[in-house]
């Protein structure tokens, strides 16, 4: 290795301000240091993996392994067409949503056109905007005493955040890191309040697990707004991570845009098998939704019995205000083979981000906080 060379010094404006993203520890490792016994709680996986009919198509897939995929994926986004009730023109496949987050701000965003996105917002937010060389604005949360979206979107103050030279707007629903959500109402009221040539992206990665009434999908506002741009996965509620795929539903026109950079061959075949065959089985789904509500309400009513705030969530995790430095806790937990997500990235010292494990994970958890 040649001493003294450092391709950072090489790197474009763009790339020389960004930090990679921090996918938390090497739990691949972990793994192997702590076995069955360790307790995965920082990723927010679906413990009750994909449906059985996933996993059947994937396998058959895997006899094919040396054909190239199905460049367009035109048969899932026929089942997407059909499950969202939009046109198959309007859908784009992505290696997991971050993939589609990213490439949107490449399409759209530059020096001139900045974007916009709430202060504790999905992480590759401002990753995107900054790889565009787009300024990001963080627009503050609601405060930590709000009594329905504590840390949630205000979606008063990033409206008025938008101006005409503004091309995106990221917004998640439910948000992550901290489970809040807003209405379908809420969100109406915004987009009539945002100019027609602002792209509004919805971020719905957490969608399937939503058992409250009123956030409804941004999909049913497409036809009045079609600046509207709504991303979701796979690797989530339908139990593919490994797989890395997720989709975008949009005007056609937006679509046609993100094909000019979308990679060849984004997908792998095995991901569009299963992802075909997870849509299907609703009763999957239906039950992963319901073993979380019940699991969900469980360890938050157990958290708050130790005296710890439970911020409100609609998705398959918990932020939980310790009340002191998470970091000791956090530490003690990692070396019990009980593995967290801190939020100090977020400037939010005080709290972890717990993911709705297995019962077993979850007990092991209990038994473990300090």
């Amino acid at each position: 290795m040649t001493v003294g060379f450092d391709a950072a010094a090489l790197a474009n404006r763009a790339t020389a301000a960004l930090r990679a993203y921090d996918p938390g520890h090497d739990l691949p490792a972990l793994r192997r240091r702590f076995g069955a016994t360790i307790a995965e709680l920082g990723s927010n996986e679906n413990p009750l993996g994909p449906s059985p009919l996933a996993m059947q198509a994937a396998t058959r897939v895997l006899q094919d392994m040396w054909r190239y995929p199905d460049p367009t994926g035109m048969a899932l986004k026929a089942c997407l067409s059909t499950e969202l009730g939009i046109a198959p023109a309007g859908i784009t496949l992505g290696n997991g949503s971050h993939e589609l987050l990213m490439l949107l701000a490449q399409c759209f965003a530059d020096a001139e056109h900045p974007v916009v996105f709430s202060q504790y917002g999905f992480a590759v937010f401002p990753i995107a905007a900054a790889a565009a060389g787009a300024q990001g604005i963080a627009v503050p949360a609601l405060p930590a005493d709000h009594p329905e979206a504590p840390y949630g979107h205000d979606l008063d103050a990033i409206a008025h955040a938008v101006t005409p030279a503004t091309r995106l707007v990221y917004l998640a629903n439910p948000n992550n890191p901290t489970g809040t959500w807003f209405t379908a109402a809420a969100l109406a009221a915004f987009l009539g309040r945002v100019p027609p040539s602002t792209l509004v992206v919805v971020d719905e990665a957490y969608h399937e697990y939503v058992d409250a009434a009123g956030p409804d999908t941004a999909v049913t506002l497409m036809d009045r707004f079609p600046n509207l741009v709504v991303t979701r996965t796979f690797s989530k509620a339908h139990g593919l991570a490994g797989l890395r795929i997720g989709y975008m539903a949009s005007h056609p026109s937006v679509a046609a845009v993100c094909e000019r950079l979308r990679e060849s061959f984004n997908v792998n075949a095995v991901a569009l098998a299963a992802a075909e065959a997870a849509l299907a089985d609703r009763a999957h789904r239906d039950r992963v939704r319901e073993v979380n509500a019940g699991d969900r309400a469980w360890l938050a009513d157990a958290l708050t019995a130790r005296g710890m705030r439970v911020l409100p969530s609609q998705a398959n995790f918990l932020l939980v205000d310790l009340g002191r430095d998470a970091g000791p806790v956090e530490a003690h937990l990692f070396e019990r083979g009980v593995i967290v997500r801190p939020m100090g990235g977020y400037r939010l010292p005080h709290t972890v981000r717990i993911s709705i494990g297995s019962r077993a994970e979850l007990h092991r958890l209990l038994e473990n906080l300090p």
